[in-house]
């Protein structure tokens, strides 16, 4: 591993120069910038956070700014990104920033890595790319670039294989640590691609890749099996008086936590269950519109979804507004697209 890892930077480092994309949030070595873009990529794709990274920043240009943010800004600002408890972190770090570090961002591993939502790989980023600290930054995408390298057909979900595969890539880091650490990231977000067959007569490292040289470079990388997901049924009440309709706050903890969400019921209703229970509540049904199926899926459950249009007029214990004013999460606001 360590004679293949050694010819990483004098491969890596001339393509990137060449090949980088030009991101937002590579204008510059900012810490708050570099921290800021890595968490929103966690679980989202580039394009689509560009704009929320340049938006978040237009209304949160400090981390002082972040840490004074009230939570609907926050969550208005977050909305449609998912995994909500990514900016509820953010903001809970900006405030160590301020308290423990006198607004002052950290240099050091240790004390990044002990800000609130920053794991090794985030750590490992924002001290390489900001610092040009040798820290590697071991997320799916270099995991997968190492294993294919090497033809390693270790499970790189087990924290074993990620600990002694940054060990190993901590050993042969150069220099110029920051531009080694995006060169990774870069190869796995382009070339050596995650789904369908990577581009290796693009690849910089085809010469010196094993799974390449045997020809079974989508074998890799092994993952454990997992779980299936489970699935939980639900009936939404989209309820509506021509203008507004009716939504109620998500509680404070769990998933999507302090968002707004459309009133529902658990499990599979009939037309006329739903009707008998709005009723009850003193909401008089004027109109049934239509009845729409929507599925979303979490990374751990999937929500089946019946959602009903429902005219009434105004009342019960809801918030009565324009969905787009509120921090909708895409669970619910799909039943308006």
């Amino acid at each position: 591993m360590n004679d293949i890892f050694s010819r990483l930077p004098e491969l890596l480092l001339p393509w990137y120069d060449e090949n980088r994309r030009e991101l937002p949030w590579r204008q510059d070595r900012e810490p708050y910038h570099v921290w800021l873009s890595e968490i929103m990529l966690q679980q989202t794709r580039v394009e689509a956070v560009k704009g929320y990274y340049t938006k978040f920043l237009e209304a949160l240009p400090t981390v002082a700014d972040l840490a004074n943010a009230s939570e609907e800004t926050l969550n208005k600002l977050w909305e449609g990104l998912g995994y909500y408890t990514r900016v509820r972190n953010l903001q809970k770090a900006a405030k160590q920033i301020m308290e423990i570090h006198g607004g002052r961002f950290p240099t050091s591993y240790n004390e990044i890595r002990a800000l609130a939502g920053i794991g090794d790989y985030t750590a490992g980023a924002v001290c390489s790319i900001c610092f040009d600290l040798p820290t590697p930054a071991v997320d799916g995408n270099v995991l997968r670039v190492c294993t294919r390298l090497t033809a390693d057909p270790s499970p790189i979900d087990k924290p074993v294989v990620k600990k002694a595969l940054t060990e190993a890539l901590a050993a042969v880091y150069p220099t110029k640590s920051g531009t080694f650490t995006q060169a990774l990231m870069e190869l796995g977000a382009t070339v050596c691609v995650p789904n369908g067959t990577p581009k290796c007569e693009r690849c910089p490292l085809r010469e010196i890749c094993l799974a390449h040289k045997q020809g079974d470079e989508t074998d890799f990388p092994v993952k454990s099996k997992k779980k299936p997901r489970k699935i939980r049924e639900m009936t939404v009440l989209l309820l509506h008086d021509g203008e507004r309709f009716a939504l109620r706050k998500r509680p404070k903890t769990g998933l999507l936590a302090g968002l707004w969400e459309f009133p529902h019921l658990d499990g599979r209703r009939t037309v006329e269950e739903v009707l008998e229970q709005l009723e009850a509540q003193g909401l008089p049904v004027l109109e049934v519109e239509k009845t729409v199926e929507k599925t979303h899926i979490f990374t751990h459950i999937e929500w089946h979804m019946t959602g009903i249009f429902l005219t009434c007029r105004q009342g019960g214990d809801y918030t009565w507004g324009d969905p787009s004013d509120y921090a909708l999460p895409t669970a619910f606001r799909i039943f308006l697209e």
